[in-house]
């Protein structure tokens, strides 16, 4: 379920690889940056440790709060960082799995599929 946009206009979040590589940003359109960290529409480190599923968030209504908990997120040990997952993710659920018509690891199948 996508988060209410109108209760927040600013998000914090933590994307998260397979192998449980952490990227945490922030955004004030989550769905299209989640969706651009999935099909990897830039450069950069997701891109390169495919960092592709929502892991967790939360919406604040003012952008300096979301940076400041970004900076704090970011300062925390990785073990600290795990637990405020799997506080509310304990499976490491891609939060947003049902946001989009069709995943980029579904896609990329079927191409496969076309291509044989």
């Amino acid at each position: 379920m996508m988060p209410l946009m109108r209760d927040h206009s600013y998000f914090t979040y933590i994307m998260a690889s397979r192998s449980h590589t952490l990227y945490i940003g922030v955004t004030s359109d989550l769905h299209k940056r989640v969706f651009q960290h999935k099909w990897k529409e830039h450069e950069g480190f997701t891109a390169k440790y495919n960092c592709d599923r929502l892991v967790w968030f939360e919406g604040h209504q003012e952008i300096t709060r979301s940076i400041a908990r970004e900076k704090e997120l970011k300062g925390w040990k990785r073990a600290k960082k795990i637990a405020l997952i799997e506080a509310t993710n304990p499976v490491w659920m891609d939060l947003s799995h049902d946001w989009y018509d069709c995943e980029p690891a579904d896609y990329r199948r079927a191409l496969d599929r076309m291509d044989q």
